[in-house]
């Protein structure tokens, strides 16, 4: 069973052709993306659970080890740990090609993420249960995680070569944080997890949003009633963000030349209004970004969007 429209499917797919086609990039260009999307990640990931440093904080408590006057020091073990995994996920993709996903793995990133942070249970599969704060989920008893997480990989592998690796990566990302495999960290975890499948396959790191934090439960939720399609969709446009970032910076001959623009500035040049134009954004059907908490997308974007319509009436 597919989770994504042909329209984004192709559209992404032609994104990522476009970033194949650059490579190898220039070193230099290499080292300023992966500093920059591990700081971003760094500082998303742990803020979607609470962490309270914002970006600037999290990039001087890692880069020159300070003290944050007035914040946690849980919140900056957290920082130093979320980087460390990161960079152990960088290591594990570049340095072996061939590594599938495995309760190994699954457990060692975990273990880095908390560390210094909760180091007593690092890598450990609770033993109790626990509550979701503000959702609806229970998540399964204890005894069960193992047999469940043993049915995670084998639902791993039975997918691999059947869905896109976006499907999968959604897929295995929701399983996991359903499961709630650990007393802590589950959230961060499960979005290692999500990254190390796509990156494998060559996309960029692919960051989930502070600024899109309840969307994000909400699509959690709505995977947990059975509908994976709208939280496959929210991913999709995560990696999407990733790599219009990565074709921003690659040689201009494959650059885009389209002019962005807010959608409240859209609607006065479109047939449509910036309400409408904001739905087509959130679910995928237009071509998007989204900059801090603003939609944008160009002309072009919409007139291929009109097409596209256009299109299917006539199929």
């Amino acid at each position: 069973m597919n989770y994504l429209d042909d329209s984004i499917i192709n559209r992404i797919n032609s994104k990522f052709d476009r970033l194949n086609k650059a490579r190898p990039l220039t070193p230099s260009v290499v080292k300023k993306l992966q500093e920059q999307f591990q700081i971003e990640m760094t500082y998303n990931s742990n803020a979607i659970e609470g962490n309270s440093l914002t970006k600037k904080e999290t990039f001087l408590v890692i880069s020159q080890g300070i003290t944050v006057k007035g914040k946690p020091l849980k919140d900056h073990l957290e920082a130093h740990d979320h980087y460390e995994a990161l960079e152990y996920v960088y290591e594990l993709v570049q340095h072996q090609k061939r590594m599938t996903l495995s309760e190994h793995l699954i457990r060692s990133l975990h273990q880095l993420v908390v560390k210094k942070s909760d180091s007593e249970i690092a890598g450990t599969y609770r033993a109790g249960a626990v509550i979701i704060t503000g959702s609806d989920h229970t998540p399964p008893d204890p005894a069960e995680v193992p047999g469940l997480m043993n049915e995670l990989i084998k639902d791993f592998k039975k997918q691999e070569e059947k869905l896109h690796p976006i499907e999968l990566a959604a897929l295995i990302h929701h399983k996991l944080v359903n499961i709630h495999p650990f007393f802590d960290g589950n959230g961060r975890t499960s979005r290692l997890v999500m990254n190390i499948i796509l990156m494998r396959k060559g996309y960029p790191l692919t960051i989930i949003l502070k600024n899109d934090r309840q969307r994000y439960y909400r699509m959690l939720e709505q995977a947990d009633k059975g509908n994976m399609n709208e939280y496959a969709r929210f991913i999709a446009q995560s990696v999407e963000r990733s790599l219009d970032i990565y074709l921003k910076v690659i040689p201009s001959k494959i650059q885009t030349s389209e002019k962005l623009f807010t959608l409240s500035e859209l609607s006065s040049q479109t047939p449509y209004s910036s309400k409408y134009l904001n739905l087509l954004a959130r679910t995928g059907k237009m071509e998007s970004t989204k900059q801090g908490r603003i939609w944008m997308s160009s002309k072009e974007a919409v007139e291929r969007y009109i097409q596209e319509r256009k299109r299917k009436r006539k199929l």
